[in-house]
């Protein structure tokens, strides 16, 4: 079975858990009864779902989301590793708010992507999957979704959309450089630019650029 659809995937989590039901689900994830009905109504599975569970129950995180594969990650190291490279979802979150102090980067699971699409956008030894948190970068960037961050671009790109380091804070932000001043602007029209210059500068770094949210970026 190979399908995105919420019901072969709910079948795939039925046949590995002890989740029996939709109401389960919802107090496994700490979702509303709600939230799941709509996934369902709309039949794509959040990726931060799929990530959560495969990590809670160490289901194959891909074989969970399409039915690709074997259901637990250690039989699918030897059977597709020519066709697919795991990326690390690390513990810091992305604030598209005010600024996120979790920035541990703890491993708490893998994501798999196939390797030419993957190599496409550079090299998978310098990324990591995150999750952004806050409505700041709304529409493009939403509460809960996972994106893909290459650590290795660090060159800011006019309309780029990149994860910045200031001080212990992190945020993603559309960054515009100008002559001895950052500025951090938001898609969000009801946030302001953060604008940071002279001695704010050295504490800024560029953590890397975006380029996946479920869609491509480059």
């Amino acid at each position: 079975m190979q399908s995105k659809d919420f019901d072969s995937f709910f079948v795939r989590l039925q046949e590995q858990t002890d989740i029996s039901t939709q109401a389960a689900l919802a107090r496994v994830l700490g979702v509303g009864r709600a939230a799941v009905s709509l996934v369902k109504k709309k039949g794509a599975v959040p990726p931060r779902w799929i990530l959560d569970l495969s990590v809670r129950y160490n289901i194959d995180s891909t074989w969970l989301e399409s039915g690709v594969g074997l259901p637990h990650p250690e039989e699918n190291v030897e059977a597709f590793a020519d066709d697919f490279t795991r990326i690390p979802k690390v513990a810091a979150r992305l604030s598209a708010g005010g600024g996120s102090f979790e920035t541990g980067g703890e491993v708490e699971g893998y994501y798999a992507f196939r390797k030419e699409w993957i190599g496409s956008k550079g090299n998978p030894s310098d990324m990591v999957l995150m999750e952004v948190y806050g409505n700041s970068m709304e529409p493009e960037l939403k509460e809960g979704d996972i994106v893909l961050l290459d650590q290795s671009k660090q060159d800011v790109l006019a309309g780029g959309i990149y994860a910045i380091g200031v001080e212990d804070t992190v945020m993603v932000k559309r960054v515009e450089k100008r002559p001895g001043q950052i500025v951090l602007h938001s898609d969000n029209k009801d946030y302001t630019p953060i604008f940071l210059g002279g001695d704010e500068l050295q504490n800024v770094r560029v953590l890397g650029q975006v380029m996946w949210v479920s869609r491509e970026y480059h």
